[in-house]
């Protein structure tokens, strides 16, 4: 794409008129200002005209000077040192997730604030019913901090020093890894079922609270026919996909401020509404565990899982740190990881209290179904002001909103990835609106076809955990090689993470399915309630 150019050089040989100058350097017209390629404009002339007259004066630095266009990729100083050429893919202009660079940390702490809070936190207090006041803390802590480890590697990891290139999607730094074939196998499946199924589980949750909601606010008295779940479902997904039609992940940051508002409201109205109120009479603190030992240790597992499904959004880092503009001088990992910081400590904030205050609140009495949002329902609907119980609805119905387009925009993006691949061409509007239309309504279809799907917390947790948890600590070793510098501290707290976290994945599906088997699933297909 470009050639190096002797700046100084003794004595410099005066070319031949008759060479042409060098073609310019093309690039697509949507990149030539856009702030991933550098921090200031394109400032570079089309072609370098060579100079006809040698210079007699010796240089001042006998070293002779190499000129990169600064244009042809992100990240300036890697590339200088290699003497590398990194070509930009002109497709990524094209694509929502990477169509905006000009994202900074408090986008990327709002991002990060409504992908890594929501529904999945309420059931915490649920895990600690088997593991108890001890083991449930210590298991929250470890899973808070290890989670918190595997995002910095990510932050990190992010851009290669090596290369140069931005690993700007989750399955796209694994296919660097791993490979292609292993890429897909070991993360397609996983990353696809958390973005879509986590829409789908956010349609059942926000069409249900829709329903609670009007109940609520229309009152006992109301001769109003209320409309049919599925009715309700159908109202959820109208507003997510008409909410869906912003362009691209930059643009929905405000959204994402929304949701994260909305999250840190309504968990910590309940815990404080639940910690406020008397204890439920005859609650118990002790751990509930099956007769044999098999059924402890799986229940036990079960239990880790909905801790583990309570810490997803890894899946959605490199995309968020994707919209922000890196160069030389200002990499994008600095102000990603300072939102990101500011981020968890606003979830740990949030979390923490929520599992150990609903716990104490309502012991072994709290609904494995719905977790806090169900016992608050249950065991407070009725001395708690309707106004309360109104905003708590409305709180939850706009989070679920506004966290379904952060996780439906990776869909977003490979629905139009795969367009522009086949036509070579940027998607129009009416093609985008298509895109987002066809997920809206299969993410309807199948809500209601398994409305039973959040129920599944402790499999979806077991099946996400690799991404989260082990994932990140193989990548880390696979780009940064350390085994070249000999076998530090690192190497072994990495590959220890990263093989403890595959394990312990497998244990926890096969704790989930066991207890499936065991207990059954009210699998109410095609019928919502």
């Amino acid at each position: 794409m470009g050639e190096v150019v002797d700046a100084n050089s003794t004595p410099v040989t005066p070319r031949p008129a008759s060479v042409a100058p060098a073609p310019p350097i093309s690039a697509p017209p949507s990149q030539f200002h856009s702030p991933s390629l550098s921090r200031s404009p394109l400032l570079t002339p089309d072609h370098i005209v060579p100079s006809k007259t040698p210079k007699n004066s010796t240089p001042r630095n006998a070293t002779p000077r190499i000129r990169t266009p600064r244009f042809i990729t992100p990240i300036g100083s890697p590339i200088r040192r290699a003497l590398k050429l990194t070509r930009l893919d002109p497709e990524d202009a094209w694509l929502p997730i990477t169509e905006s660079r000009n994202g900074n940390a408090w986008y990327a702490a709002f991002h990060c604030l409504c992908s890594g809070i929501g529904f999945q936190a309420l059931v915490l207090p649920v895990a600690f019913t088997v593991l108890g006041w001890a083991w449930g803390i210590i298991a929250l802590t470890v899973a808070f901090a290890w989670q918190l480890y595997t995002l910095y590697l990510l932050v990190q990891l992010h851009e290669n020093t090596e290369t140069g290139v931005r690993y700007s999607r989750y399955l796209q730094i694994m296919s660097a890894n791993f490979g292609e074939k292993k890429a897909k196998w070991l993360g397609l499946f996983p990353i696809l079922y958390l973005s879509i199924g986590t829409c789908v589980a956010l349609n059942i949750i926000g069409g249900s609270t829709s329903k609670l909601f009007f109940q609520t606010v229309c009152g006992q008295s109301c001769t109003v026919k209320t409309l049919t779940p599925v009715e309700w479902y159908l109202v959820f997904a109208s507003a997510a996909v008409l909410l869906s039609q912003l362009p691209n992940l930059n643009s929905i940051a405000g959204v994402s401020l929304i949701g994260s508002i909305t999250a840190v409201m309504y968990c910590t109205i309940m815990w404080m509404v639940s910690v406020n109120k008397d204890r439920l009479p005859g609650i118990s603190y002790k751990p509930v565990r099956g007769p044999k030992e098999v059924d402890r240790l799986f229940e036990v597992l079960n239990a880790l899982g909905i801790v583990a499904f309570a810490f997803r959004g890894h899946n959605l880092i490199l995309e968020i740190q994707a919209t922000m503009p890196s160069s030389e001088k200002h990499p994008s990992r600095v102000p990603m990881w300072r939102g990101a910081k500011a981020a968890y400590t606003v979830i740990a904030a949030c979390i923490f209290p929520l599992a150990i205050g609903g716990f104490w609140a309502y012991g072994q009495r709290i609904p494995s179904n719905g977790g806090m949002l169900t016992a608050f329902m249950q065991f407070h609907g009725h001395d708690t002001s309707k106004f309360a119980k109104g905003l708590v609805y409305l709180l939850v119905v706009i989070n679920c909103l506004s966290s379904f387009q952060i996780y439906a925009m990776p869909v977003f993006d490979n629905l139009e990835f795969r367009y522009t691949c086949m036509k070579n061409k940027r998607c129009s509007w009416w093609v985008r609106t298509g895109f987002r239309l066809f997920f809206g309504a299969l993410a309807f279809f199948i809500a209601v076809a398994f409305p039973f799907l959040p129920s599944l917390a402790a499999l979806i947790g077991g099946i996400a955990l690799p991404l989260t948890l082990a994932y990140p600590c193989f990548m880390w070793i696979s780009i940064k090689k350390p085994r070249q510098k000999g076998h530090g501290v690192m190497w072994c707290l990495n590959l220890g993470l990263g093989c403890l976290g595959m394990v312990l994945s497998f244990l926890l599906v096969v704790a989930a399915v066991w207890n499936l088997a065991t207990k059954g699933l009210h699998a109410n297909f095609f019928h919502p309630e």
